[in-house]
């Protein structure tokens, strides 16, 4: 398999950073997340990040091509020849037929999706239950990693607070979002038969042991 060209899907607060971190230590490979690559093209005033920055000062929604193109961009570039991990994008169908139209221009494709499955009721809790400390920004979780002390940050004294896209009817509208948006690309991939997926429930070593696996079995069926 010359080149390991990935994509991660699942929910908000299914650990895809998590296994992503894990996976470019693994592998080596660059990580691409759509959000900091189109902040990246804004902040370096590249001609991409210009066209992009104009729709987001107006606050509409930086069309599917576009996006593609600033995710190309860095897809073509030599750091990721030989692979590539992508989270964020696709995010619905259109982008999805538009990524592999570029990937087939250049005579790449994708070797697989990994999606991490978590249920609603895990993300909410996952994800209402984080506090955050309002001066240096470390994280605490009331059930998982709970500060010493209820509402204040172990390091600093400084008060914890929830983010208001951590709130739990912030996140099930992220849920419902990604159920109508971006559900579809399972079943897409799928019948592709691109597919992988893994229980997101189970501890990040366990996940991250399960897509190594994975992905070692694709390469062993590449050689045979």
């Amino acid at each position: 398999m010359s080149q390991l060209n990935l994509i991660l899907l699942g929910p908000p607060g299914a650990g895809k950073g998590t296994q992503a971190e894990r996976l470019v230590r693994d592998f080596d490979l660059p990580y691409f997340a759509t959000g900091d690559i189109l902040r990246a093209a804004v902040k370096e005033g590249t001609e991409l990040g210009e066209e992009a920055k104009a729709y987001m000062d107006r606050g509409d929604l930086v069309p599917d091509e576009l996006i593609c193109r600033v995710i190309m961009e860095r897809i073509d570039t030599p750091e990721a020849e030989d692979g590539f991990l992508l989270d964020g994008f696709p995010r619905n169908v259109h982008q999805a037929e538009v990524l592999e139209d570029a990937l087939e221009r250049r005579g790449r494709e994708l070797i697989a999706a990994l999606l991490i499955e978590v249920d609603d009721d895990e993300v909410i809790k996952r994800l209402s239950g984080r506090r955050v400390c309002v001066k240096s920004g470390h994280n605490y979780h009331v059930d998982f990693d709970p500060p010493k002390k209820e509402g204040v940050c172990d390091q600093d004294g400084s008060r914890l607070v929830q983010r208001d896209d951590d709130k739990p009817e912030t996140v099930q509208h992220r849920l419902d979002v990604y159920r109508e948006q971006t559900e579809p690309l399972v079943d897409r991939y799928e019948k592709k038969g691109l597919l992988r997926r893994f229980d997101g429930s189970r501890s990040p070593t366990e996940v991250h042991d399960h897509i190594r696996a994975t992905l070692a079995t694709l390469r062993l069926e590449d050689e045979l």
